[in-house]
């Protein structure tokens, strides 16, 4: 299946490295003209030099997608500059793990303002682009400790929760102006962030997967190019794991 994006505004958060940047990445190769935002700008830039040198289109901006006022400057910024997007991976996301006794306030609220808030931020201001448009895809980046839970993540469980019922709700809102918005949950992907993992750790997660390896970034890519794409036009609501067989 060839999944050609024709030109296509997408807007990557998180785009700066891992997930986000394989996204990117993978949205130019089939014709996307690629919004790269980043809480880092030269982490941005970076991969929009990539794309570029690969023959693809992108553009890098700087973001807090957790700043409601910076999103709405940016939003407008690319739709002047590129035109309406057309394409909304929400991606961005960080974690602060402790357990519930010792976790600050300032790390419970700083989770959900970025993983959860931010996709708030974002869609508000970018499906109304859609809606004139009368098409688009919108692609909450969700985890299967959204679904699972996991000790030392109350947090981030609860914000990767909170947008799968985002996703659903939103999605039964926009799905009359042709909008579909879908979640991916990865499981356990190979990144800079669980590189940081205790080696013992990060194999006892890799010992519990039927598949018995790490995800890649390309594999969440890869389904987030087909739901991008007009081939799902008619899936919408869904939170799809990526994540070889953890959680069944």
């Amino acid at each position: 299946m060839v999944c050609n994006l024709n030109s296509k505004i997408a807007l990557v958060t998180g785009g700066g490295a891992g997930i986000g940047r394989a996204i990117a990445k993978r949205l130019a190769e089939s014709g996307a003209i690629v919004a790269v935002c980043d809480l880092i700008g030269e982490s941005a830039g970076q991969v929009v030099q990539e794309i570029e040198q690969a023959g693809g289109r992108a553009y890098g901006y700087a973001l807090d997608v957790a700043d409601n006022g910076q999103v709405e400057q940016v939003v407008k910024q690319i739709e002047s500059e590129l035109g309406g997007v057309q394409i909304l991976v929400n991606n961005a996301g960080i974690t602060r793990d402790s357990l519930l006794i010792r976790m600050s306030e300032d790390d419970f609220d700083r989770v959900l303002a970025v993983n959860l808030k931010g996709a708030f931020n974002l869609t508000k201001a970018c499906c109304r682009s859609m809606m004139r448009l009368h098409w688009g895809r919108i692609i909450n980046i969700s985890s299967v400790i959204g679904q699972m839970g996991n000790a030392g993540q109350s947090n981030y469980a609860a914000a990767k929760a909170g947008l799968i019922g985002f996703t659903k709700s939103v999605a039964k809102e926009l799905a009359a102006r042709n909008i579909t918005v879908n979640a991916i949950a990865p499981g356990f992907i190979a990144t800079a962030m669980t590189e940081k993992l205790d080696p013992a750790v990060r194999q006892s997660y890799i010992a519990a997967i039927p598949l018995k390896r790490a995800g890649t970034p390309e594999d969440v890519a890869s389904l987030c190019l087909f739901l991008a794409s007009d081939e799902a036009g008619y899936i919408t609501g869904q939170v799809i794991r990526v994540d070889g067989g953890m959680l069944m």
